[in-house]
């Protein structure tokens, strides 16, 4: 596998963060609550994430509505499950890429179009989990010891603050200057490590072929009700996961902690987020006192159990549609040119 300066920064931030959380902590003692953990809660845990990705797949229809009136929900789901196989398989988060990629290879849509659909869940998504986090904390149940003065917790709370805000500027800056807003990211891009720039102005570019999601009231409005639906409906996997591992901290501790891993795991890292979900999780979990082993079992055991359904509905998916790795891993590659070909006759007309 060949490998870029992403995918060594990725690999260096998982093997950190690993060897962070797990430092201090006698692995026997995680193995030991992995053993205690009820396999019966844990199992339904794993069901509830799993069925999430048809949630998933059903929730991109109506993303896909301004370009794609009419697709296939099992072509959906396949390609939402290849799109995560490729995120847990191989490096540099190509998984959106491959998604964007299976999508226009069975279904009638351009790569960036579909491309474009998924930052625009991307952004729902971020909305959702900022404002479950920022719920979360004003809970009630939330604990009161949590030190809100200084620390994680309150650099959490200040990205929040600033990044809901920034979120809809982008939207409405996107919706009203299009192109002015892309010119601006291209310059922005430039400043950027090499390998990164590239994807960042793609994925603008492709996100104006579905902005029709956003100049719909009905159609924002139908979206962002599914997302908030998908992201309460996985916070129950959370939640169970906790109860199979004797993690009685509540609904709020699952919201809360569902919230900070969607982010953490937004942190380059190696294949399959290892790292930044479990250095996400631990940490989470820690704002509700729950010891270092049950957390860090709790973080292994949702991990693992997540991460092998969907790798392997992926991959029967993949075969099913006679895509390889290497066409996954090319995808990225792929939709970037497709976006500089739309540009470059977009200029001429």
């Amino acid at each position: 596998m060949r490998l870029d300066a992403k995918a060594i920064l990725g690999v260096a931030v998982t093997v950190f963060l690993l060897w962070y959380i797990q430092r201090g902590v006698p692995f026997a003692d995680v193995w030991a609550n992995i053993g205690d953990a009820r396999w019966d809660l844990f199992l339904a845990s794993v069901a509830v994430a799993t069925f999430g990705f048809l949630i998933r797949a059903l929730r991109w229809h109506v993303l896909l509505r301004p370009v794609l009136p009419k697709s296939s929900l099992r072509n959906r789901f396949a390609a939402v499950n290849i799109g995560f196989m490729a995120n847990n398989l191989l490096p540099a988060r190509i998984g959106e890429f491959a998604r964007a990629y299976t999508l226009s290879r069975i279904e009638p849509v351009r790569m960036t179009a579909a491309l474009g659909s998924l930052v625009v869940e991307r952004l729902l998504d971020a909305l959702v989990l900022l404002g479950l986090l920022l719920a979360a904390m004003a809970s009630p149940a939330f604990p009161d010891a949590a030190d809100l003065g200084g620390g994680l917790l309150a650099t959490a709370v200040g990205v929040a603050a600033v990044a809901v805000p920034a979120l809809m500027l982008l939207l409405l800056a996107l919706i009203a200057f299009p192109r002015r807003t892309v010119r601006l990211a291209e310059r922005v891009a430039a400043r950027l490590p090499v390998g990164y720039d590239r994807p960042v102005v793609a994925a603008l570019e492709a996100f104006l072929d579905s902005l029709g999601v956003l100049r719909s009231p009905r159609l924002f409005a139908l979206a962002l009700l599914w997302s908030v639906g998908f992201w309460l409906w996985h916070g129950l996997s959370f939640w169970l996961a906790m109860l199979a591992f004797d993690i009685e901290a509540g609904l709020v501790a699952a919201y809360f902690t569902e919230a900070v891993v969607g982010f953490g795991v937004a942190v380059p890292a190696a294949p399959g987020f290892f790292g930044t979900f479990h250095a996400s999780a631990g940490w989470a979990l820690s704002v509700f006192g729950v010891p270092d082993a049950r957390a860090l079992a709790f973080a292994y055991g949702y991990h693992l159990g997540g991460f092998i359904p969907v790798t392997a509905i992926g991959l029967y998916y993949a075969g099913r549609l006679a895509l390889s790795l290497e066409d996954m891993r090319a995808s990225e590659e792929r939709v970037e040119t497709a976006v500089r070909l739309e540009r470059t006759g977009s200029r001429r007309a």
